[in-house]
């Protein structure tokens, strides 16, 4: 479990296929405190760490995680955001977050507003997934709150500290995103459906 409240970034340095599945290696400050075995979510989807080299890990993603997620388009160089799992007894800064990604969403605008940055995203409202003026969204693995919810988009708005401490700083209009959508939303969107 994680709380989207994103501990640093990690890049791209290889991709690697290996039948269905890609092996991803990636250069990170943290990785002398990663472990083989341990989730750690990159841009909010979880992956096993399964190789550490000095300053580089290995994370493998296998087809159900390739065909649902933006790691298709991943390249080497790409700015990765990294949480690791939260631990018992720590604070909840963000909110619940499974590291499992939901849908991906598209941005459709970006606009500065004098200090901060408001972004609008669209996704495929068939697949029942919602948004809730002022609930929480996880973009990117980034918890945000949604503004500006319709049913098939919605709009989140982004502080300095966040545009220059995750990959936000790389998110312009068309570019593909990963979303969770809030987990309690999730149930009651599930119930109402019955």
């Amino acid at each position: 479990m994680f709380t989207g409240i994103i501990e640093s970034l990690g890049i791209i340095e290889e991709i690697e296929k290996e039948n269905d599945n890609l092996n991803i290696t990636l250069f990170s400050k943290i990785t002398d405190e990663l472990k083989i075995d341990q989730s750690l979510a990159h841009n909010g989807i979880c992956l096993t760490v399964v190789k550490i080299n000095n300053d580089f890990y290995t994370v493998t993603a296998i087809k159900e995680t390739i065909d649902k997620t933006t790691i298709g388009s991943w390249k080497k160089g790409d700015l990765i955001n990294l949480e690791r799992a939260m631990k018992l007894g720590d604070r909840l800064d963000g909110h619940i977050v499974q590291g499992h990604v939901d849908q991906i969403g598209i941005c459709k605008e970006v606009k500065e507003t004098n200090g901060s940055w408001l972004f609008t995203f669209q996704y495929d409202k068939s697949l029942n997934n919602i948004t809730i003026e002022k609930g929480s969204i996880t973009i990117n693995g980034v918890s945000l709150t949604v503004v500006n919810s319709k049913s098939d988009e919605f709009s989140v708005a982004i502080i300095p500290y966040t545009f220059e401490n995750t990959n936000f700083k790389s998110i312009t209009k068309d570019t593909i995103i990963n979303l969770e959508f809030d987990v309690i939303g999730k149930y009651v969107a599930k119930l109402q459906l019955k």
